[in-house]
């Protein structure tokens, strides 16, 4: 019975990912003009990120110049090596993970961001030293309404950004193992037995993955109607976006093609096809958020006032009475 079965199963279902040279050859003219497209999408990603850097360089704060070029950069980065991998199937690992490290160092830089906005750190702690947040935040724990309130501390706020800064470490240290190990055979994401690295490797990045989100999110959800007037909540979606886009939408897909779901599809593998389904996704969808955050980032604006102009300012609002009008 088991050899009728395998009569069935197409030899290419079974290899590796094909070459660059065999996925150009099997290409029709629909195939051909999708990947013109897509490629030309991410060139167009990148060279608009290429221009907003500029922008950025000429028209923002110096202190706040590179925080918001790593930040920008997510999208087309992320386009870009999906385009190599898309063309170079077999260097899918290589490209996943450089978009995967470099996100993780975007979400510390959205946490130094947004403190930066408030003023710096020093600013950050005068102005809610005393002031309790809310931790029951996601993705850890937005269910866990019984948590108690946290005063803010200069230790708190390390603890926040080391929280966040871990992940930009320990990823890029694990995706270079698991490039070794995956160059001396031992490192398969479709092998899930308990004896392989990827079942114990993934897991752990996973761990990690919610760690370094929950920092972010509670300084987010507790300072971010102060930071109206600069778009955050639309920036940090965006964010947000790229992330589940990203990581869940590609985990997804991913499941699928090892489930036997993606169906096999000469010369690509159900494994293949599913990292080629990805990564053709990711290309339209990075373009359209490069898109739009450019178009958030497009503008100059001035700093939050200090924490010494908010105090004078209530001093006078207390002495004024209730109807003040100011220039601001």
């Amino acid at each position: 019975m088991e050899e009728p079965l395998n009569s069935t199963i197409h030899p290419a279902c079974l290899q590796e990912p094909p070459l660059a040279i065999d996925v150009i050859k099997q290409l029709d003219m629909f195939g051909f003009c999708l990947y013109a497209m897509l490629t030309f999408m991410s060139c167009i990603s990148l060279l608009l990120y290429l221009e907003q850097c500029v922008y950025i360089y000429k028209k923002l704060p110096y202190s706040r110049k590179t925080t918001i070029i790593w930040i920008n950069g997510a999208a087309p980065v992320i386009a870009t090596m999906s385009c190599l991998g898309m063309w170079i199937p077999r260097a899918v690992m290589f490209t996943d993970m450089t978009s995967n490290c470099y996100f993780a160092v975007v979400v510390y830089k959205v946490l130094v961001l947004i403190i930066d906005e408030l003023g710096g750190s020093n600013y950050f702690l005068e102005r809610f030293s005393g002031e309790t947040f809310r931790i029951n935040t996601g993705p850890c724990c937005c269910c866990c309404l019984c948590l108690p309130r946290v005063p803010m501390s200069r230790k708190m706020l390390f603890l926040l950004k080391l929280g966040a800064l871990q992940y930009a470490i320990l990823k890029t240290v694990l995706s270079v193992l698991a490039i070794v190990l995956w160059t001396n055979g031992n490192f398969d994401l479709a092998d899930l037995e308990i004896t392989g690295a990827a079942i114990w490797l993934n897991p752990f990045i996973g761990v990690l993955t919610i760690i370094s989100l929950w920092p972010v999110a509670i300084v987010f959800m507790n300072t971010n109607s102060l930071l109206r007037s600069l778009n955050i909540v639309p920036k940090y979606a965006m964010y947000q976006l790229i992330l589940v886009l990203s990581q869940l939408q590609t985990s997804i897909i991913n499941i699928l093609a090892l489930d036997g779901t993606i169906a096999c599809a000469p010369p690509f593998s159900s494994q293949a096809r599913g990292s080629m389904l990805s990564q053709q996704m990711m290309i339209m969808e990075m373009f359209i958020i490069t898109l739009v955050t450019r178009f958030l980032w497009r503008r100059t604006y001035s700093t939050l006032p200090s924490v010494a102009h908010d105090n004078n300012q209530n001093t006078k609002i207390a002495l004024q009475g209730a109807h003040v009008e100011h220039n601001v």
